[in-house]
């Protein structure tokens, strides 16, 4: 049905006159009067008497008044729920609740008036098609094509360097230790669950652990962080990297330790993604609000892959 003949017979309807009604609509009356012809003709009934007063609806007019206004308001929100400031701002993090979705939460905090939606897309590839497609706004994600090399329409920003932490349980052979080296850990068991091959994550480990000879299992279904958990507390042998970022809370008796890595510290390097030519308002201000973030560079020495790009200061 058209809309436009739809919004003509509302506006007719209201004012009770053609004239007025192309007065309202910046129409000519002949235009209002063809309009409503072509409503009529397409339900195959009259709408409208003419009286000395102008124009008066019929019986079946009076009858399809509200349900036009109700598909008036229905194109409305439809409208509304795409257009940019109106619709969500559709943001991807790798995981609810890792460093970049607390990123998020502290912009939301900073903005409330802008709507959030978030999703948990499988990787970084899946991402930069959905930001190509316009499923979603922005994503946040470790960029390892070599340079940072993207799609042209596709651009990419460091936002934020994540250092990890070695976890352990408390009868593993660094549990008493403050601090550990990279180096240190050459010949343990790293298990990383659900490090999937050709994941942005599972790069960046690969590359951590030929860097410094470490054990990387990923053998073994991923059942969440919690199983995860209970797995360390168990085992003397078993270690994990969580970003320092990464809220963790588990049972009291397993007494986990979470250890700081030094000389180097490897950090995860975390981009924001997004289309160039996307017009949404809440993109900029999300863009603005991490770009003005200072940079934290809490260890001398980091170690970050070959194809991590860093973060430069604000300003």
């Amino acid at each position: 049905m058209d809309l436009k003949a739809v919004r003509t017979f509302v506006a007719v309807a209201e004012t009770g006159q053609f004239q007025k009604a192309a007065i309202d609509l910046a129409l000519t009356q002949q235009a209002v009067s063809k309009r409503i012809g072509a409503l009529e003709g397409e339900l195959g009934v009259r709408l409208f008497t003419r009286t000395a007063r102008g124009a008066a609806l019929t019986i079946d007019g009076q009858a399809f008044l509200p349900h036009a206004r109700a598909l008036l308001q229905a194109a409305e929100r439809a409208a509304a729920s795409v257009r940019p400031g109106s619709r969500a701002l559709r943001v991807d993090v790798v995981g609810r609740r890792l460093a970049t979705a607390g990123l998020l939460r502290d912009f939301h905090r900073a903005h409330p008036a802008i709507t959030l939606d978030v999703v948990t897309l499988s990787d970084a590839d899946e991402a930069v098609a959905a930001v190509r497609a316009g499923a979603i706004d922005a994503a946040f994600r470790a960029v390892t094509r070599p340079g940072g090399q993207l799609p042209d329409d596709v651009r990419a920003t460091p936002v934020f360097d994540e250092p990890l932490q070695l976890c352990v349980g408390p009868a593993h052979r660094f549990a008493a230790a403050p601090a550990v080296t990279p180096a240190q850990l050459a010949g343990h068991r790293i298990w990383m669950p659900g490090a999937a091959p050709g994941t942005e994550w599972r790069a960046y480990y690969d590359d951590l652990a030929a860097a410094f000879g470490l054990t990387l299992d990923t053998i073994g279904p991923d059942f969440g962080i919690e199983a995860l958990l209970d797995a360390l507390a168990d085992s003397a042998t078993l270690a994990t990297f969580f970003g320092r970022r990464t809220p963790l809370v588990w049972p009291d008796g397993h007494d986990l330790r979470r250890i700081t890595l030094h000389g180097p510290t490897p950090v995860y390097p975390h981009s924001l993604l997004w289309r160039g030519d996307n017009p949404h308002p809440g993109l900029t201000a999300l863009r603005d609000h991490l770009a003005a973030l200072p940079v934290e560079h809490p260890d001398a020495e980091t170690w970050r892959p070959s194809w991590a790009q860093r973060r430069t200061p604000p300003g």
